[in-house]
C-alpha cells in the first residue's frame, strides 16, 4: 500500500469522539456512568472556575460561563473521548496581563481571534507538530507557572491591604507585597489555612471526595457563622448572575485587532500545548487515542463561543479530565453533562455563591500551584541528563522573570540545539582506506575500521552511519577530503543514513567534485529513496555518481570499472 492511500482520510481526521461513541452503542449503562462522571467533575470545576477567573482580574461568573459553554462545545466537537474544557490555571498570567493592559472587552477580542487561529491550526492539520515541545519545557513551564499564580493569590491569603495597584511583574509585586504585611488579616490567613488543610486531608485519607467544593462550603459556613472580617465573591463582586448572558461579538476593528494579535498568539500556543497535553493524559490513563487535530478545531471553536458569551480563554483541563476518566466516564456526554450540572448551578443557586470568601479561594489555588510544580518529574529530570536539566532550569526562570511565551521559545530552542549536538555527536564514519597521516588525529572517531574491499589499493570504502545534517556535515566532509588521493574508485555506504538534508547532500556533491578532477568514480550504496531524492537534487547522480542496492553491488561495479579502465589504458 502506497503512502497516499495509507493516509487517514478527512473522516477520520475530523470526525468528534462523540459520534465514534455513539456508533459504537451507547445505552442506558452508559448514560448513567457519564451522568456520575460529568457530576463529579462538575463538584470539582465548581469552585476552581470561579477561583481561575478571579485571579485572572475579572469576576467569578466569567469562569462559569466559560467552563459551561468551552466546556460544553469541547466534548461535543472534539476528538477525545474523555477531555473536560474550561478555564485553566497556565492562563492565568496572560489573561490578568491582558485585561490589565486592554480590559474585558480586549479580553474578548483576544479569545475570539485566538478561537480563529485554533481552528485554522487544527484544519492545516498541524496539531502533531505541537507535540514536539520537549518534555523539560513543559516542566519548567507549568513550574513557572504556579509560582506566579501563587505569588498572584499571596494579597488574598494573607489579606492584605495595598496602598495601590499590585503589579505585575513578579519581583515588583513581592516588594509591594512585602511592604505590605503589617495589613496581614488573621482572619484570612486562619481561612486560608483550613482550606488547604481540609483539601490536602481529603486527598490523603479520602481521594474520592471533592476536596475543593467541601474546602470552599466549610470556609463558606465559618465565615458567615463567626462574621469574620473577610472579602467574599459578594462584597468584592456583589454576587454572580442567575442566568448566562446574551452572547455579543465582540468590537473586531483593524485597530484592536492589531493590537491583541500578540495576546491571542500566546492564547493560541498555549492552548493547543495545554489542550494537546490533557488529551495525551486522557488516552494514557484510558487507553485510547484522541484526534489531535479534531480537538485543535474543537478548542477554537469553544474559544470563539466563550468569547461571544463573555467567558475567558477555554482549553482542555489535564486535572479536570483526569478525574473524568477516574469517575467512570464512557465518553464525550460526561463533558456535556458537566457543563450543564454548571448552568443549574447559576440558574438554581448562584446566590450562595456571595458567601464564599476569597481566602479560600485563594487556598484552593494554593494546593493547584503546590501540584502544578512537579517535583518527582523535575528531579527524574536533573538524573536523566544535564541537558534536560538545563533546558528545565532556564524555561522556568525565563517564564518566572521575563514573559511565557518567551519561556516556550527559549527552551525549545535550547532543547532543539542540544538534540542537535547529540545527532551529530551520533554520527560515526568507518574509513576503509588509509587516512592522510598529517591529519590522523584529526579525524580519529573511534569506530573500528572495517574495509569490504581490502586487498585492493584502488578502491576506498566509508560508512557512514547516523543523522546526516548540516550538524554532523562538517565531521563527515573532513573525512572524506582526508582518504587517501590515490584510489581510482570510491565506495561510499549511506545504508545506515535514516535522513540527509541540503547540508549532507552538498558535502556529497563537493567530494564527487574534488574526486572527479582527478576521474576518480563515486559508488553510494544503500541510500534510501529519500536520501537519493534529496542527492539527486543537489547533482549526485549518474554518471557522476552511481547508485546500488548493496555495498557488495557497488564494490562489484567499483572492481568492474577500475578493469575496464585498465583494458581501455593497455
Amino acid at each position: 500500500m502506497n503512502a497516499r492511500a495509507a493516509s487517514p482520510s478527512f473522516a477520520e481526521l475530523y470526525t468528534p469522539k462523540l459520534v465514534t461513541v455513539l456508533r459504537e452503542g451507547y445505552d442506558f449503562a452508559g448514560i448513567r456512568a457519564d451522568a456520575v462522571a460529568g457530576l463529579t467533575v462538575a463538584i470539582v470545576a465548581l469552585p476552581l472556575s470561579m477561583a481561575i477567573a478571579i485571579a485572572s482580574g475579572v469576576s467569578p461568573e466569567r469562569g462559569l460561563y466559560t467552563a459551561i459553554i468551552g466546556g460544553f462545545l469541547i466534548s461535543l466537537l472534539g476528538g477525545s473521548r474523555f477531555q473536560i474544557g474550561g478555564p485553566a490555571g497556565a492562563f492565568i498570567v496572560l489573561v490578568a496581563a491582558t485585561v490589565a493592559r486592554h480590559g474585558l472587552e480586549g479580553l474578548l477580542i483576544a479569545t475570539f481571534l485566538s478561537g480563529l487561529m485554533l481552528m485554522t491550526v487544527g484544519w492545516l492539520r498541524l496539531g502533531t507538530f505541537v507535540k514536539f515541545i520537549p518534555y523539560p519545557v513543559t516542566v519548567g513551564f507549568t513550574a513557572g507557572i504556579g509560582i506566579i499564580i501563587f505569588a498572584s493569590q499571596i494579597k488574598d491569603l494573607l489579606g492584605l491591604t495595598l496602598s495601590g495597584p499590585e503589579p505585575g511583574e513578579l519581583i515588583p509585586k513581592i516588594e509591594v507585597l512585602a511592604a505590605a504585611l503589617p495589613t496581614v488579616n488573621a482572619a484570612a490567613v486562619g481561612i486560608a489555612l483550613v482550606a488547604i488543610a481540609i483539601i490536602f486531608a481529603c486527598r490523603v485519607w479520602r481521594p474520592h471526595w471533592p476536596g475543593f467544593l467541601i474546602a470552599v462550603a466549610v470556609t463558606a459556613v465559618l465565615a458567615l457563622a463567626l462574621h469574620l472580617p473577610v472579602e467574599t465573591i459578594g462584597s468584592r463582586f456583589g454576587g454572580i448572575p442567575r442566568a448566562l448572558p446574551v452572547p455579543h461579538l465582540p468590537d473586531l476593528s483593524l485597530p484592536r485587532v492589531t493590537a491583541l494579535l500578540p495576546s491571542a498568539l500566546s492564547f493560541t500556543l498555549l492552548g493547543a500545548i495545554e489542550s494537546l497535553l490533557s488529551a495525551v493524559v486522557a488516552d494514557s490513563m484510558s487507553g485510547g487515542r484522541h484526534r489531535s487535530n479534531c480537538e485543535l478545531v474543537a478548542q477554537g471553536a469553544a474559544n470563539c463561543a466563550s468569547a461571544l458569551f463573555g467567558g475567558l480563554c477555554v482549553t482542555g483541563t489535564i486535572a479536570r479530565t483526569a478525574t473524568n476518566v477516574r469517575a467512570g466516564a464512557r465518553g464525550p456526554v460526561a463533558g456535556m453533562l458537566h457543563a450543564l450540572f454548571l448552568l443549574a448551578f447559576i440558574l438554581v443557586a448562584a446566590p450562595l455563591a456571595s458567601y464564599i470568601p476569597l481566602a479560600g479561594l485563594a487556598g484552593l489555588l494554593a494546593t493547584v500551584c503546590w501540584n502544578m510544580i512537579e517535583r518527582d518529574e523535575i528531579t527524574t529530570l536533573f538524573r536523566a541528563s544535564r541537558g534536560a536539566a538545563l533546558v528545565l532550569v532556564v524555561t522556568f526562570l525565563v517564564v518566572i522573570f521575563r514573559d511565557l511565551g518567551l519561556g516556550i521559545l527559549v527552551g525549545f530552542s535550547l532543547g532543539a540545539i542540544i538534540t542537535l549536538q547529540r545527532m551529530a555527536q551520533a554520527v560515526a564514519i568507518e574509513s576503509g582506506a588509509p587516512i592522510i597521516e598529517g591529519d590522523r588525529a584529526d579525524s580519529d572517531n573511534g569506530p573500528s575500521v572495517i574495509n569490504p574491499a581490502a586487498g585492493d589499493p584502488d578502491i576506498a570504502f566509508c560508512r557512514i552511519s547516523g543523522a546526516f545534517f548540516f550538524g554532523s556535515a562538517g565531521m563527515v566532509g573532513a573525512t572524506l577530503d582526508r582518504l587517501g588521493e590515490h584510489p581510482r574508485a570510491y565506495v561510499v555506504d549511506l545504508s545506515d543514513v535514516p535522513m540527509l538534508d541540503s547540508t549532507g547532500a552538498a558535502t556529497i556533491e563537493s567530494f564527487v567534485r574534488k574526486i572527479g578532477r582527478r576521474q576518480a568514480k563515486l559508488y553510494i550504496s544503500g541510500a534510501r529513496a529519500s536520501v537519493r531524492h534529496v542527492l539527486f537534487a543537489h547533482g549526485v547522480k549518474p554518471p557522476h555518481a552511481r547508485f546500488y542496492a548493496d555495498m557488495g553491488e557497488a564494490i562489484a561495479a567499483a572492481r568492474a570499472g577500475k578493469a575496464a579502465e585498465e583494458e581501455t589504458l593497455h
